[in-house]
C-alpha cells in the first residue's frame, strides 16, 4: 500500500540507524513526563489529586499512547508515505499531483488543508524547543532557589548551542544524541518501576473504563484535562515528518521495544508516587528520584530536553525542502549532511530563524507553565488534517473501502477533536502565537506558489512556439559559433526567451543547442533511468528534459554529463548557460492584490540564485534580464 520503493536498512546499519533515530525523533515525546503529569493533574483545572482523579489521568494517557502514537501514526499513518518520505507536504502531494487545479475544487481544498497544516508545524517548530528546554532548566530551582536568577540566561545559551549543531547533520548529531537518549529512556523506565513495586494498584489504570469515569465524573473540567494530557503525544506529528530521516522500521522497532515500554513506566511510576503523597503533584518527575540522584537527574533532564528539540527541527528541514521543490517556497541553500540517507539534510536560513524565534519565545513567556498555554493548538489542529488527507489518501490511493476509511477516520477524528477542543482554549493565553506563524507561513507559500503561476501565464502569453522558432532556423542563416549554449526554461515547448534575447543582440548562435527544461516530480525521488530524456531536433539543437524527486537536489552538469550520445559532447569548459531572469513589476492587472504581488517580489530577490541552486558554474553563465508585470 505504500509507495515507498527503496529497501530499508538491515545488519548492523539498521541498528546503528535505529539509535541515531531514538536521538533525533523520540526526543520531544521522551521529554513530556518531565510536565506532562503535573499541568494534567495541577491546580488550574479546578481538580485534587485524588485516587479517582489520578487513575482516571494515567488511563487517558496510556490510551492516548496506544490509540495516537501506536496504532494511528505508526500502524496507519506512515503507509501514506510518498516514496520513504512523510510529512504534510509528502501526504498533500499524494492527495493532488502537480498540476493545476480548479479553485473551490475538492483537491484544491485539500491542497489549502494541507499547506496550513504544513504551516502550523513552524509555529511548533519554534514552541517545542523552548518550551522543553526551559521545563528541564526550571528543575534546577526543585534542587535549591539559587538558580532562579539564572535559568533564562541558561535555557538561552543551551538554545544557541543547539542551533549552532544543526550544520552537522542529523547523523551526526544523532550519534551524540542517540546514546544519551537511551540513557534517558532507561532512566524514565527504572525511575517509574522503582514507584510501581511500592505501589502497583495504579496499574488497574490500564482499564479504559477508568477514564471514562473521569470524564462523566469531573464535566468540562475533566474534559479540558485532555489539553496537558495530549502533551504526553505531542511527538507524533514530528515523528511522521522524520520518516525520510531514517525510514519506517528503525522508527517502528525503536517505539515498540524502547520507547514505549520506558514512558509507560515513567508516567505510572508518577501516578504510584502522587498516590501515596498528593503533595507530590508539585513536582512528580523529580519527586521520584532519591535525594542523592537529584543533581545528575537535572543535568540529564536538561540534555535530554536539547535533544527533544531535534524531532522538530529536522521535521521542519525536511518539511521546507519538499516545499521548495515542489514549489511552495522561493528556493534555499540546502546542505546535505550524509552521504548514505539522502533525508538527512541541514537549511541554514531555517535554523536561525528557529533559534531567534525560541529565544523571543523564552524571553517573552518567561516560564515553562505560561510558555505550555501555547503549547497543543498547533499540533491538534494538525493531527486534526492529517487525519483528514490520510482519509483521501486511503481511499483513492490505497482503493480501500469507503465505508471501511469512514469507520478507521471518524474514530481517528473523535480523538483529533477531543484534543482540539481542550486546546483550543488555550488561544487567549499564548495559542494564538503558532496560529500567527502559520498564517505568516501559510500566505507566503500560497503567494509563491500563486504568483509562480501567474508568472508562468505571462511568460507562456510572450513565448515563442518552438516549432515556429524551427521554422525560422531553416529561413534563415545564423551565425554559428563553436560550443555549446544551454537554455534553461520551464516550457519544454516554448522557445526560451534568453534564446531569442541572444540572437536579438548578439546575432549568432552557438554550434549545439540544448533546451533545457527541469521538471520536479510529486514523488521525493526519481530513478535514475528516469532521469533524462533527450530528443535531437535539427540545426544542431536538442531538447533535454531532467526529472527530480520533491526531495532531490538538482546537479544540472552532473545530470548532462551523464549524458552518452556522440553528437552531443558537453564539455565542461566548452558549453555555456544562458538563464533568463526576470525582474518583477506589481501591477493592477488581474492577478494577485497588489501587496501580495510585492510579497512575492520580494520573495524572488532574496531567493537563492538558479546558479547556486541548479549546481552551474558560475564562470560558464550567462543571466539575460527581462521584465514582467504581474
Amino acid at each position: 500500500m505504500s509507495t515507498n520503493t527503496h529497501a530499508e536498512p538491515s545488519g548492523k546499519y539498521f541498528y546503528v540507524l535505529a539509535l541515531t533515530a531514538l536521538g533525533v525523533v523520540y526526543g520531544d515525546i521522551g521529554t513530556s513526563p518531565i510536565y506532562a503529569i503535573r499541568e494534567a493533574l495541577g491546580p488550574h483545572y479546578g481538580l485534587s489529586p485524588t485516587r479517582d482523579n489520578v487513575l482516571g489521568v494515567m488511563s487517558l494517557v496510556f490510551w492516548a499512547l496506544i490509540l495516537v502514537i501506536s496504532i494511528k501514526y505508526l500502524l496507519f499513518v506512515m503507509r501514506a508515505d510518498n516514496r520513504g518520505e512523510g510529512g504534510m507536504i509528502a501526504l498533500t502531494a499524494l492527495v493532488a499531483p502537480q498540476r493545476r487545479m480548479r479553485p473551490g475544487s475538492r483537491r484544491w481544498v485539500l491542497v489549502l488543508v494541507g499547506l496550513f497544516g504544513a504551516s502550523l508545524l513552524y509555529g511548533d517548530s519554534m514552541i517545542t524547543p523552548a518550551v522543553t528546554v526551559l521545563s528541564a532548566v526550571e528543575g534546577l530551582e526543585v534542587a535549591t532557589p539559587l538558580f532562579s536568577p539564572y535559568v533564562i540566561p541558561i535555557t538561552i545559551t543551551i538554545l544557541v548551542a543547539l542551533f549552532a549543531m544543526q550544520s552537522r547533520g542529523t547523523a551526526g548529531i544523532g550519534r551524540v544524541f542517540g546514546p544519551v537518549t537511551l540513557v534517558w529512556f532507561v532512566t524514565l523506565g527504572a525511575l517509574g518501576l522503582n514507584q510501581l513495586v511500592r505501589r502497583p494498584e495504579v496499574l488497574w489504570a490500564i482499564n479504559p473504563v477508568h477514564g471514562f469515569e473521569f470524564f462523566a465524573r469531573n464535566g468540562w473540567s475533566g474534559f479540558f484535562v485532555l489539553g496537558s494530557v495530549f502533551l504526553v503525544v505531542t511527538g507524533g506529528e514530528a515523528l511522521y515528518a522524520d520518516m525520510g530521516h531514517f525510514g519506517t522500521k528503525p522508527i517502528r522497532a525503536t517505539w515498540f521495544t524502547i520507547v514505549l515500554p520506558c514512558l509507560v513506566l515513567n508516567y505510572f511510576g508518577q501516578g504510584a508516587l502522587i498516590l501515596g503523597d498528593p503533595a507530590a503533584i508539585e513536582h512528580p518527575f523529580f519527586l521520584m528520584a532519591p535525594k542523592w540522584a537529584l543533581y545528575p537527574l537535572v543535568a540529564l533532564t536538561t540534555a535530554a530536553s536539547a535533544i527533544a528539540s531535534q524531532a522538530v527541527i529536522s521535521g521542519a528541514f525536511s518539511l521546507t525542502r519538499q516545499a521548495v521543490q515542489l514549489g511552495y517556497l522561493p528556493r534555499l541553500h540546502i546542505e546535505h549532511t550524509s552521504e548514505r540517507q539522502i533525508g538527512q539534510i541541514y537549511i541554514p536560513s531555517i535554523n536561525w530563524l528557529l533559534m531567534f524565534a525560541c529565544i523571543g519565545l523564552v524571553l517573552g513567556f518567561r516560564t515553562s507553565g505560561n510558555l505550555a498555554a501555547a503549547y497543543g493548538v498547533a499540533v491538534t489542529t494538525d493531527m486534526v488534517f492529517t487525519t483528514i488527507l490520510f482519509a483521501f489518501v486511503a481511499s483513492q490511493r490505497f482503493g480501500w473501502a469507503r465505508w471501511k476509511v469512514g469507520l478507521l477516520c471518524a474514530g481517528f477524528l473523535v480523538m483529533d477533536l477531543g484534543f482540539w477542543g481542550a486546546n483550543i482554549v488555550k488561544i487567549p493565553d499564548g495559542g494564538w502565537f503558532p496560529l500567527v506563524i502559520a498564517a505568516g507561513f501559510f500566505v507566503c507559500m500560497t503567494t509563491w506558489k500563486t504568483g509562480r503561476q501567474i508568472l508562468a501565464d505571462r511568460l507562456q502569453s510572450r513565448t515563442l512556439p518552438l516549432a515556429m522558432f524551427m521554422d525560422d532556423l531553416e529561413k534563415n542563416a545564423f551565425t554559428r559559433v563553436p560550443g555549446t549554449a544551454v537554455y534553461m526554461y520551464g516550457n519544454s515547448q516554448g522557445t526560451p526567451p534568453a534564446l531569442l534575447h541572444n540572437l536579438m543582440h548578439n546575432k549568432v548562435l552557438h554550434a549545439r543547442v540544448v533546451l533545457l527544461t527541469v521538471e520536479t516530480e510529486e514523488v521525493p525521488f526519481v530513478d535514475a533511468s528516469e532521469r533524462t530524456t533527450v530528443e535531437q531536433l535539427s540545426h544542431g539543437l536538442y531538447r533535454v528534459i531532467l526529472r527530480y524527486g520533491f526531495t532531490e537536489n538538482p546537479d544540472i552538469p552532473t545530470a548532462l554529463a551523464a549524458i552518452q550520445n556522440p553528437d552531443l559532447p558537453l564539455k565542461t569548459m566548452e558549453t555555456s548557460y544562458f538563464l533568463g531572469r526576470e525582474t518583477l513589476i506589481a501591477s493592477k492587472k488581474k492577478g494577485m492584490a497588489v501587496w501580495r504581488e510585492r510579497l512575492f517580489s520580494v520573495m524572488s530577490r532574496n531567493a537563492r540564485s538558479a546558479t547556486s541552486f541548479f549546481g552551474l558554474p558560475p564562470n560558464r553563465v550567462v543571466e539575460l534580464g527581462a521584465q514582467i508585470e504581474l
